[in-house]
């Protein structure tokens, strides 16, 4: 009976490991079929390279540049954001803060990861937008600044617990070992804990990066809105996932604009496949350095 329950459970894992990959193909399949007819309908330099986006003009024009730019511009602008102060937090945490502040600041980390999307764009909206129009006189603080602030501190929580996660896991005789050879505490926290936890403190950063890349809602509510080629991080922007929420549900089915939108979504996958490629080559290479893995 024990083995019957046994070997039941092991199917039922085994089926619920291969339902994911199911799915997996199954999305990267109708990304791929939906987007094809691009191919054949439009100059594909012109539709990567292009830099006007109307696709509800006679004749459309289908250029995601744009898109492309104004997504680039808000990921490095967050990455600014949350890497130092999520990296920091995570550093103070670990290392310096008190049993009783450790105990504080951890579930307030995890609660802060928890808040909805639309929640921090209500924020960018009501408080950063208008902040950042007054400290700069400019006409409107919705723009790539802003979304970038606000995107930043959503990603600070996923840094900062998966980096502290990764600092908790060095072992002590790391520390101690440096503090024989007469390392003091910045020494061994720069020479020893941060490269002994390089693997996970940068999946971390790129699984901030790419809650980044992915969002939508906060994009939506505080980037401006305009598919035009940025020229600073004041001018209002449309990165990528904005443009399939706003424009998916009036697009015809079967249309170029709407194959347009799914071949914008099979960028972003590629985008969060390279992503996700590179960290697993960080990782692999420190856990390689540290003996860990051959």
């Amino acid at each position: 009976m024990y083995n019957l329950k046994e070997r039941l459970i092991k199917i039922l894992f085994t089926v619920l490991a291969f339902a994911s990959l199911f799915f997996l193909l199954g999305i990267v399949f109708v990304l791929f079929k939906e987007s094809l007819p691009i191919v054949f309908e439009l100059n594909i330099f012109k539709f990567l390279t292009g830099t006007h986006w109307y696709p509800t003009h006679e004749p459309a024009e289908f250029g995601i540049l744009p898109l492309m730019m104004a997504s680039l511009w808000v990921t490095v602008g967050a990455m600014f954001v949350c890497i130092p102060l999520g990296i920091g937090t995570a550093l103070y945490v670990n290392e310096l803060a008190s049993l009783r502040q450790k105990q504080f600041l951890k579930p307030v980390i995890e609660i802060l990861s928890g808040i909805p999307s639309i929640v921090y764009g209500f924020f960018g909206m009501l408080i950063m937008a208008p902040l950042i129009q007054q400290i700069f006189n400019i006409p409107t603080g919705l723009n790539a600044l802003t979304a970038s602030i606000v995107l930043g501190i959503m990603a600070i929580p996923t840094v900062a617990s998966i980096s502290e996660d990764a600092l908790s896991f060095v072992p002590k005789s790391f520390k101690e070992a440096s503090y024989a050879l007469g390392a003091n505490r910045w020494q061994t926290l720069i020479k020893v804990i941060i490269p002994a936890a390089a693997s996970g403190i940068s999946t971390s950063i790129i699984l901030g990066m790419s809650r980044v890349v992915g969002e939508t809602m906060t994009v939506l509510m505080v980037s401006g809105g305009a598919a035009v080629m940025p020229r600073s991080f004041f001018d209002p922007v449309r990165p990528m996932t904005s443009t399939i929420a706003a424009e998916m549900g009036e697009a015809a089915v079967g249309s170029i604009h709407y194959h347009s939108l799914f071949a914008i979504g099979l960028i972003l996958f590629l985008v969060t496949l390279v992503f996700n490629a590179f960290a697993e080559m960080i990782s692999r290479k420190y856990r390689i350095k540290l003996g860990l893995d051959r």
